[in-house]
């Protein structure tokens, strides 16, 4: 019906109404009509007809498909015609000089004109080309005669008209409605209930049939160009004038006696208000559909000026699907292990499976192609390019790059061979120079392909890039093109030292692992702790043997095995290490089993991945990479160390310069790839399964009185979780109690958990950086997800220069322990720990779990079972979290006392957001207020005229007691409590403790130390101090929305304009939420009443801060309940009750003083929900250029059949799955602020380096020297105000506009015409901005403070 009613598409009335539409827009025109007249339909229609006319317009139904395709290629011509028709119509202007309405019939509320359904004729009047009126499908009335439009109707339209005078017959007769033909003045029949309106011009008259719920309007909604809306008006005085009186309608029937004139007169104004109202909307819709042809035209500028993407489609590195990796990684670890057969007949066997073949790509060809060209097989490369041809595939780069190391390791191969394959490569348009700058090479294979090409080219070099490209962003122009004045800092260490630091850095990463004592081992040795351990290394040594069997017998199993050769199986992946490799990750994961247990899915992942990175370590060792690796980190020494002479370059520059005049030789970066999860869980469960089987102890080993019997160890096990079954292992209580008594004194870790002993390889690319040979990623993301890993290979190289730099200057931040207050935290941990100072009690302080026996179980009632059961659980829960917390307290006051003697460095990445977080995942500056406490930097800089005030000022903001005093009040404040601050450095466990109720106790005791040693100082102001000093942004989230929507009243609010005082965000949230309970208090709420005194700055501030970052209702009112369970005071059984108010009126607090926030937060959840809709996911690109996806898409089970149980994978990240819609539009406010917040910090760490300051980030809180933190202040509001002064979010929307809505296929469009409609002009719509003058944040003291 819809192609009907575009057939009989309205004329619109207006100045000059010019009709021009191309064939490309009437489909989507058509789509607007459909569901525009579905609406209107229901005014006519009863309440059961309009219900069953609920489906969609757009997507036709199954067994109508095929029927309506083939009609629309029906009616093709009949479009056609009617498009060139009303592409000829020029219609004159219309001038309003009398509008007459003729009375209504008395026979009902009939059907309207035009071409609703109900109008039998299909008439419907327009105005011709010389004035004169034309009756569509009935002929011309008007003068001036002409062709009877109805002579050209094609049987279709005849069929179709049909067909709509049938269904309004039907439809009548079942509202009980006869269709009585009315004459009308003019002499006309009209429908009943049907008026005439006459408007003359100058050129003619325009008879148009109107009803009292006319439709006609609403169809000429649909194309108006441009309805003159002053016309409308000046019409009205006079329509009010002449317009005959219209007789009142009952249900069906007329009055039996007229109306009084004032209700007449209401009736006009009335429906005149209803007609200038259709005339607005009519405009609206004609500027909506004209904004809409105006964003297409730009977006297909845009697609036309867009220069094509890059992408290096020739690198074998790429990320494949799950599949393909599985494949890729089988194969890879065949060969490493000297498997050539098999891996072979794999590839083969799939090869001769058509079904299979297609799972194949070059990239796998070209991994055995690589084995034959090692030994020089020559006839077996050419039996794999034809394997590739067979297989519809094109060779690259590195398939040739294989045949010419063959032909170079083959005595006397014959020239015209390798000039054969040149050629080849040629007519392919594969230059013989990117062999050499994009292949990876193992050993000696570069001099070995070199040799080939110089048997018939003798004089040939590979040429070799030196230009260094420079990223375009106008944020770090300057700091890329002005290096005059650049003070890049220097490190306090000679060359020599920096070598010896790196070859023992080389040493631990080689080794893989790192034994390390425990601070527990500082504790008196007693009789019965020697003889736990003593018992312990005895076990190990016998599990270790009896693994080392179980481990070779089931490995000749599994070579023996006659399963299908198209099957992976896990043999290979059991080669890669050496027998007792693979004992010692089993042995050594069994120490850090908690005695709760832990999941074999964790526990799987954990042995899995150990084994992985073991394996990467070993392949670099085996390419041969290490030597040239050392010849390269020795000369990029010359840079940082500070004996060398100033360079004006990067650490990235420098090695990337130095790489490429050490061409020769393996390259360094590899290209093995990262195993599917699927395959890490799989070989860790495999070896859990030995575990469990194989470990086993005597019984009466801690007890002579059992009888004597080899029990398991481990144990498999079932448990729920989130009313889900899974496999649990969980240690035997005789080895939980051995190990607790034992307090072993060393600790094993993987060496990437341990902190750099050099500065970190500088991230040079998006797959090289930071550690020596351990493998690691530069975005982090979910195990599996690869989603980012495409969009960073898609990116040119120098788009990421400004993210690798900073990431590089943050690596660069050298550190050192400060060991007088790790020796005080050791002393209370080693004792009883302390709850207060956050320091973690021994598990022998965990509360006893409650045992009965089952005798006394018959005495107890049900409900005392109950209490009994909970109880029980609550003391199991309480124990098992005691000891996760004492054990990471454990872990990283460990690797603070074996690091304190050293300087060390803390490599850094980036989760997919650009949020920069340390490497070394226990001990780092991330962490909780014992970590940062006994961290300080490694050099040292005087603390100059302001720096003792600096340091008082961030001792008072450590305390939390200042928070609304300005500078000069925290400095004074400080000033009054000196001798508390003195006593606290002198004596902090016997004195008076003031540092011990600071907020940040441990941090705020280091800085009375550092505040003592230097008013103790000769001159303080030449005091050499290490102490960082912290500048924290006020509320940092809502900092940014302020900025991105220049709200006056939210910037002020959040410091971003100067102020005498801080303005604190939090405490303005918290007094009106105070307003707000004592109204409801007022008024009897009972909940409010007890809150009375309870609601404070601390309370909300944590659902405060989250909020910006997208956190729900139900997870505020956990932060809040947390908050009140803290208050001792508070009555516990309003706990519930109290935190669900609290978050109710937080909310709406916020909603009250933030509203441009809101209106951002809302379009980009719109945004996010429109794009999720239409089967993307969302991405965007930072204002530096760091390209972000939201890798949140609907959930796929994967079963895995391993060999102790079926583990079930939730696969959260799989791009063939459409994607989650929830958290697509709930995550992508808080990640674009993310994404936003983590751009200044690079910003102030990249001009910070260039000032030559020690800088390094907590997220949105800033650390440097107090000498420098007035410059670190200027740097960090100049950029904020930099960033902001870009069109953040008209860039956004400019992408998106071209990343969903731009290069859409006709089809799409048409199908989803109206979801297409709505996101585009939602995403051209960008919020409407304030006033906010950006400038002031230079001005404002309090923005970082």
């Amino acid at each position: 019906m819809s192609l009907l009613r575009l057939c009989t598409f309205p004329k619109c009335l207006s100045g000059r109404i010019l009709l021009e539409r191309s064939v490309r827009r009437v489909s989507n025109v058509d789509h607007c009509l459909t569901i525009q007249n579905n609406v209107e339909r229901q005014i006519s229609e009863p309440p059961w007809t309009s219900q069953r006319r609920h489906f969609s317009a757009l997507i036709p139904k199954k067994e109508d498909r095929k029927k309506r395709v083939w009609e629309q290629s029906q009616l093709l011509d009949v479009l056609e015609t009617r498009i060139q028709q009303l592409q000829s119509d020029i219609i004159v202007d219309v001038q309003h000089v009398k509008v007459q309405f003729v009375k209504a019939s008395k026979s009902g509320t009939g059907a309207s004109s035009g071409n609703s359904p109900n109008n039998v004729s299909g008439e419907r009047t327009e105005v011709s080309k010389a004035g004169q009126t034309i009756s569509k499908g009935g002929g011309q009335t008007g003068k001036g005669g002409g062709k009877d439009a109805s002579a050209s109707k094609s049987r279709w339209m005849e069929k179709l008209s049909q067909e709509k005078k049938t269904k309004t017959k039907k439809l009548k007769q079942q509202l009980g409605i006869e269709d009585k033909p009315v004459k009308s003045s003019k002499g006309k029949l009209m429908l009943p209930g049907t008026s005439h309106k006459t408007i003359s011009t100058k050129a003619g008259i325009k008879t148009v049939s109107t009803a009292k719920k006319s439709k006609t309007l609403k169809n000429q909604e649909h194309t108006m160009a441009a309805a003159n809306q002053e016309h409308t008006m000046a019409a009205a005085p006079v329509a009010a004038a002449t317009v005959p009186l219209r007789k009142a309608k009952g249900k069906g029937k007329a009055s039996k006696e007229p109306a009084p004139e004032l209700s007449e007169a209401k009736a006009r104004t009335k429906e005149l208000a209803e007609l200038e109202e259709l005339e607005r909307k009519a405009e609206a819709k004609a500027r909506e559909l004209a904004e809409v042809e105006e964003l297409e035209r730009k977006l297909n500028q845009w697609a036309v000026s867009a220069s094509p993407e890059h992408v290096q489609d020739n690198s074998e590195a790429r990320v494949y699907g799950d599949v393909h990796r599985s494949v890729r990684c089988y194969l890879e670890a065949c060969v490493f292990c000297g498997d050539i057969d098999r891996a072979h007949h794999f590839l083969l066997s799939h090869h001769r499976m058509v079904s299979r073949r297609n799972l194949l790509n070059i990239g796998l060809y070209n991994i055995m192609m690589r084995v034959w060209a090692k030994k020089g097989s020559l006839n077996q490369i050419g039996r794999m390019f034809i394997l590739v041809e067979e297989a519809g595939l094109k060779p690259n780069l590195s398939s040739y790059c294989a045949a010419l190391e063959c032909m170079g390791r083959t005595p006397n191969c014959s020239p015209r061979v390798i000039n054969r394959v040149l050629r080849q490569m040629e007519e392919d348009g594969l230059p013989v120079d990117e062999l050499f700058s994009h292949c990876v090479f193992r050993q000696d294979e570069r001099d070995m392909v070199l040799r080939a090409i110089h048997t018939v080219q003798p004089d040939f070099q590979p040429s070799i890039n030196t230009i260094l490209q420079t990223c375009s962003s106008p944020l770090v122009k300057d700091f890329y093109t002005e290096r005059v004045d650049a003070k890049y800092p220097k490190m306090a260490f000679s060359l020599d030292e920096l070598r010896e630091r790196f070859s023992r850095q080389l040493s631990m990463e080689q080794a893989s692992t790192i034994t390390i004592h425990s601070v527990e081992a500082m504790k008196p040795v007693t009789p019965h702790m020697a003889k736990m351990r003593h018992l312990l290394t005895e076990q190990r040594l016998v599990w270790h043997k009896a693994l080392v069997g179980a481990l070779r017998e089931s490995k000749m199993i599994l070579a023996s095995s006659t399963q299908k050769a198209v099957r992976l199986s896990l043999y290979p992946y059991l080669c890669l290490l050496d027998e007792n490799d693979y004992v010692d990750i089993m042995v050594q994961s069994l120490s850090n089993l908690p005695p709760s247990g832990e999941s074999l899915h964790v526990l799987a992942k954990e042995l899995g991945n150990r084994v992985h990175n073991k394996f990467c370590i070993r392949m670099k060792v085996h390419n041969q990479m290490v030597d040239k690796l050392s010849h390269i980190y020795n000369e990029y020494t010359e840079l940082l160390a500070n004996e060398s002479k100033e360079f004006d370059v990067l650490p990235r520059e420098r090695w990337w310069k130095l790489e490429a005049e050490h061409s020769s030789g393996p390259s360094l970066l590899g290209d093995e790839t990262h195993w599917p999860h699927a395959v890490v869980v799989e070989l860790g469960t495999y070896l859990v399964d030995l575990m469990v089987k194989h470990m086993k102890v005597n019984s009466d080993i801690l007890n002579s009185a059992y009888d004597r019997k080899l029990i398991p160890v481990l144990y498999h096990m079932y448990t729920f979780r989130s009313n889900k079954q899974v496999g649990f292992i969980k240690p035997h209580p005789i080895l939980t109690q051995m190990q607790q008594d034992a307090m072993d004194t060393t600790l094993t870790f993987d060496s990437y958990v341990m902190p750099m002993l050099c500065p970190p390889v500088p991230w040079i690319s998006a797959k090289f950086g930071a550690y020596l040979l351990t493998p690691t990623k530069m975005m982090r993301a979910v195990e599996g997800a690869n989603q980012h890993e495409i969009l960073l290979e898609k990116c040119q190289d120098a788009d990421l220069h400004p993210v690798l730099d900073s990431l590089n200057q943050l690596g660069n931040a050298a550190w050192r322990i400060n060991q007088p207050l790790l020796d005080i935290i050791i002393s209370i941990f080693n004792d009883k720990g302390s709850e207060k100072l956050d320091v973690p009690p021994p598990n022998s302080e965990a509360p006893k779990i409650p045992r009965y026996n089952q005798q006394d179980s018959a005495t107890f009632t049900s409900a005392e079972k109950a209490h009994l059961k909970r109880e029980v659980g609550k003391a199991k829960k309480k124990c098992s979290e005691m000891h996760s917390i004492r054990m990471d307290a454990l872990y990283k006051l460990s690797i603070a006392n074996h690091m304190r003697d050293e300087v060390f460095w803390f490599p850094h990445n980036m989760d997919f957001r650009g949020r920069t977080y340390p490497c070394p995942p226990y001990f780092n500056h991330l962490g909780s207020d014992v970590t940062r406490a006994v961290l300080v930097f490694a050099e040292g800089k005087p603390l100059g005229p302001g720096g003792l005030d600096w340091l008082k000022i961030h001792l008072v903001n450590l305390t939390g007691l200042k928070k609304r005093s300005s500078l000069a009040g925290r400095l004074e404040y400080a000033n009054t409590i000196m001798d508390d601050i003195l006593d606290s450095a002198d004596n902090p466990l016997n004195g008076k403790k003031w540092w011990q109720n600071a907020d940040e106790p441990w941090q705020a005791l280091a800085c009375c130390m550092e505040i003592a040693n230097a008013v103790r100082s000769p001159d303080p102001t030449h005091f050499i101090s290490h102490f960082p000093v912290h500048q924290d942004g006020s509320c940092n989230g809502l900092q940014h929305y302020a900025a991105l929507g220049r709200d006056v009243i939210g910037a002020t609010s959040v410091n971003l304009m100067p102020c005498e005082v801080p303005q604190d965000v939090y405490s303005g949230v918290a007094q009106q939420v105070e307003e707000f309970r004592a109204r409801d208090a007022e008024k009897g709420l009972k909940i409010a009443q007890v809150l009375e005194g309870f609601i404070s700055r601390k309370v909300v501030k944590q659902t405060v801060m989250t909020v910006v970052y997208g956190v729900t209702r139900y997870g505020g009112r956990l932060q809040i309940e947390k908050r009140l369970n803290e208050i001792d005071d508070f009555p516990k059984e309003y706990i519930w009750d109290a935190s669900h108010y609290l978050v109710h009126q937080v909310f709406s607090s916020l909603k009250e003083m933030f509203t441009g926030t809101r209106e951002i937060q809302d379009w980009l959840t719109e945004s996010a929900r429109l794009i999720a809709k239409s089967g993307s996911t969302v991405e965007w690109v930072t204002p530096l250029g760091l390209p972000i996806i939201q890798p949140y898409h609907r959930t796929r089970t994967q079963m895995l059949k391993a060999t102790m149980q079926y583990l079930s994978l939730q696969i959260t990240h799989d791009s063939k799955e459409r994607p989650d819609t929830v958290k697509q539009k709930n995550a992508f406010p808080p990640n674009f602020i993310h994404s936003l917040d983590s751009t200044h910090m690079m910003l102030t760490a990249l001009y910070c380096y260039s000032a030559g300051l020690t800088f390094v980030s907590v997220h949105d809180c800033f650390w440097t020297h107090a000498l420098t933190v007035d410059t670190m202040n200027k740097v960090c509001r100049e950029q904020f105000v930099a960033l902001h002064s870009q069109p953040i979010l008209q860039e956004l929307s400019n992408f998106l506009l071209k990343k969903y809505c731009s290069g859409l296929q006709s089809e799409v469009k048409n199908k989803k015409f109206l979801e297409y409609r709505r996101m585009l002009l939602l995403l051209a719509k960008v919020p409407q901005t304030g006033n906010f003058d950006l400038q002031r944040v230079k001005e404002s003291t309090y923005f970082f403070s």
